[in-house]
């Protein structure tokens, strides 16, 4: 999302970031990706660089959309990861000058597998059942191409 507000005049990122968060809000994988393409056109008229982006980056940005909608909310941000990523930043630089290689990887490991063992049995990211249901996902789903969608009437207004 930062990227993409990046390509926009100051003024106009709070309209494009709700624009591109009613995306997310669709009920099943078709409207999702008919969403986006509605979204790509809306914002090529005054934006065509954030409306370029956009659409590079559609199959990153819906990969989530192909998993059962069940978890679509614990897959579609790279928050979690973030955080860990943070925590091993926070705690390597108490220690600031590690004596050797090994040193540093057996504090991030003690590091991974406590965050392992407090997701695994702590908090339950996902249930089992989710994963399996991840699992079996249909293959088959092939994402709306621009020219399949019709666009909305909803005005461009920045």
């Amino acid at each position: 999302m930062r990227n993409l507000l990046a390509k926009v005049p100051k003024n106009a990122q709070a309209f494009v970031a709700t624009l591109v968060r009613t995306i997310f809000l669709q009920p099943d994988a078709d409207s999702v990706w008919n969403r986006l393409w509605v979204v790509v056109d809306q914002l090529e008229g005054n934006f065509p660089v954030a409306a370029a982006l956009l659409e590079e980056a559609a199959h990153d940005i819906l990969a989530f959309a192909v998993f059962p909608i069940e978890i679509w909310k614990k897959i579609w941000s790279n928050n979690p990861q973030e955080r860990l990523n943070k925590e091993i930043k926070c705690r390597t630089g108490v220690v600031g000058i590690f004596p050797n290689r090994s040193s540093i990887i057996r504090l991030v490991g003690a590091l991974l597998c406590e965050q392992s063992d407090e997701w695994a049995i702590g908090r339950r990211y996902m249930t089992l059942t989710a994963l399996s249901a991840a699992k079996d996902r249909s293959p088959t789903f092939q994402p709306p191409t621009r020219r399949e969608v019709l666009p909305e009437s909803l005005p461009l207004s920045a």
